[in-house]
Formats: structure tokens, sequence, C-alpha cells
């Protein structure tokens, strides 16, 4: 008691952008609460509106959207952590379940901006208290923040799918040397051997495939990766795997952005299935035949549960 009067429990709200609605309904549906009321508009010019519909003072408050392209979608993540702030907020955690601009996280080139450094900054500016996220492209990005970050793996909804196919005598392939350690994770899981591609990319968005280190003659092969953008990675990978003797090729991937001729080029792979989770949402142009998706949902609301109730986040990968 503090003046005869009670210090109230944080309450809890769930909020959501735009950017991917049915994945913040997912999250709400698992914990069991409605998504607080939002208004998200455009001024004639297409400037970006944003008003939180409810009292959110002192609570816990939590904010659905990945920050894939376009801009807006990290426009409206900050305006509505700026209105969450000066609602008076107890604490404002972002959900970025897709970290937009991770693969610019160094300057590797003469006179290039650290985009993910600048949206880590602008994300921290605009007053959030901590981040939770799925499989950034590199880990160290944790450390472009000054503020906690609960860093989830979607390795578990991904290898239980594949777990219950059953696949016997399984290789899983890292596309290249940047996945080798979430591959071998991967075949740790499924209990399968583990192989790399030696791959050379000339520029930006080309990649070429060298030579396959590991068996994969007359086994089936899954290739994990963290993120599909044009596909042509996995598309030529699952080509040299079958040129090499594999059987079936399946493909798994936690971030699905699809552009360009992805599309196209996984449909026209030897690749038996592509499997990918709801971080980004995936229109329905963006789909085919072999695409199967699995929702995060349920791991994010386990995680912002126990962010919430102040428990181990990292316990949900014991």
């Amino acid at each position: 008691m503090v003046d005869g009067l009670s210090v109230p429990v944080h309450g809890f709200k769930l909020l959501s952008g735009s950017a991917n609605r049915p994945l913040a309904e997912e999250i709400s549906r698992c914990i069991g609460v409605d998504l607080c009321k939002v208004t998200l508009t455009r001024f004639a010019d297409g400037e970006i509106f944003a008003r939180i519909d409810e009292n959110i003072r002192g609570h816990d408050v939590f904010i659905v959207q990945p920050t894939n392209p376009p801009a807006e979608n990290i426009m409206e993540l900050l305006l509505l952590i700026d209105a969450a702030r000066r609602a008076s907020a107890a604490r404002i955690t972002c959900v970025m379940p897709y970290y937009g601009y991770s693969r610019q996280d160094r300057k590797d080139q003469p006179r290039v901006a650290i985009g993910a450094k600048l949206l880590a900054n602008m994300i921290q500016a605009a007053g959030a208290d901590r981040v939770l996220g799925i499989d950034f492209h590199q880990h160290q990005l944790q450390g472009f923040f000054d503020r906690p970050v609960d860093h989830l793996y979607a390795a578990p909804v991904l290898t239980s799918y594949f777990r219950r196919k059953q696949l016997k005598d399984l290789v899983v392939v890292a596309p290249d040397v940047g996945s080798a350690k979430m591959a071998r994770g991967f075949a740790k899981r499924l209990d399968a051997t583990f192989a790399i591609i030696d791959k050379r990319r000339p520029k930006a968005n080309v990649a070429e495939v060298l030579n396959v280190v590991g068996e994969v003659d007359g086994r089936d092969c899954l290739i994990a990766d963290d993120m599909i953008d044009t596909a042509g990675t996995v598309s030529e990978a699952a080509r040299a795997l079958r040129n090499l003797g594999a059987n079936d090729v399946y493909v798994c991937a936690t971030h699905a952005l699809l552009s360009g001729p992805a599309r196209q080029r996984l449909s026209d792979a030897p690749i038996r299935e592509v499997v990918v989770t709801d971080t980004v949402y995936t229109p329905p142009e963006r789909r085919f035949d072999t695409l199967t998706i699995l929702s995060v949902g349920e791991l994010l609301a386990k995680a912002i549960k126990y962010t919430h109730s102040e428990q181990s986040v990292s316990s949900l990968f014991d």
C-alpha cells in the first residue's frame, strides 16, 4: 500500500500493425485475449495515422509487426510504439517476427548504410523497452540493441513437421556456409546426417553452386535456411542435389519473402515440398502447390506469456 492506495498489477495488451494481421490473430487466439483496438489509416497524401483506441495506461504492451518491405511496415511499427509510450504504457515489447533490413548488417562496401543497426536505433528511439524476434539473419544483430532481446528459433516448429513425415536416411543440407549452424541443429533434431553446399554469389540475389560436401546419393535431402527471397540459392541447390543422385528434395525456411521470380523458380525446381512459417504474410499470388506454411503463432504466444509473467523465455528451447 502507498498512501492508502494499492499498487496495481500491470495489465496486458496485444496490438497489431497491418503487416501480418493473421499471425497476430493466431497469437491472440493462443493466448486467449482479444487484440487491442487500433486505428491505422492514411491521409490523402499517403501519410500514416496511428491511434490506439483503448486505455493502455500502466499496461504491459506487445506490438506484433514484422518489418519486411514496404517501408510503411516500419513506419507503422514506430508510430504504434510512440503512441503506446505517449499513452503511458508501463512496458512496450516490439514483437518482430521478421527483422527487415537484417542483411544490411555491416559495411562491406564503401559508402553504404548499415540498415540493420539503423532500424534497431529507430525502434529504441521510438520507445520500445524490449524486442522479441525469430531467427535473425545473424545472431550478433541482438547486439545492435541496447535493450533486452529475446531471440526465438523456428526450428522446433519446422523439425516437428518433418519428424512426423518419418523420412528415412535423411540428409540435412546447408545451402551455404552461413546456414551451416542452423542446418546442423536440424540434423541433430531429426537424427540425420549433414552436408553443405559450397556456393559463390557473383552479385546480390545471384547464386552459383560449385559443389556439395557430403554424401547425398540415393537419400532424401532437406535444404534448411533462415529465409527464401528470390529462391535462386535453394532452386540451384535442389538441382545440384538431384544431379548427384538425391531422391526427394525438401526445402524449409523460417522467413518466406518469395520475391520476384521465387514462385516460378520453386515451382520449376525438382523440389518435393517447400515448408516455411508465417513470420511474413504470404499473399495468395505468391503461393504455389508445393508450398506448406506452418504457424509460429503458438511459439510467439508462449514467449509473450513468459515475458509478461517474468519467466525464462529460453526454457522454450530446453
